[in-house]
């Protein structure tokens, strides 16, 4: 999912395109709750795909068992800045 190099402290810049990619990654990972989040993400605005971002980041807090999904999150988090409207 994740390349194994790739940390918060060495973020990899995404563009629109590789943070839709992460997100439907996550939103295919099985995870119904998740998936909820971004169900037609690619018709999203750049405002309601961040939105959407915390609000599944305030979601999977505290929940080891997704850790691979929350890493995704977290490294789009750090890239929203890059959405363009």
């Amino acid at each position: 999912m994740t390349d194994e190099y790739e940390t918060l402290r060495w973020p990899t810049n995404l563009d629109r395109a590789g943070i839709e990619k992460r997100l439907v990654e996550v939103r295919d990972s099985g995870v119904r709750e998740l998936a909820d989040f971004f169900s037609g993400l690619e018709q999203m605005t750049s405002a309601q795909l961040g939105a959407a971002v915390v609000s599944a980041l305030s979601w999977i807090q505290g929940k080891p068992e997704h850790r691979r999904s929350a890493m995704q999150l977290e490294m789009v988090a750090m890239n929203l800045k890059n959405l363009k409207k």
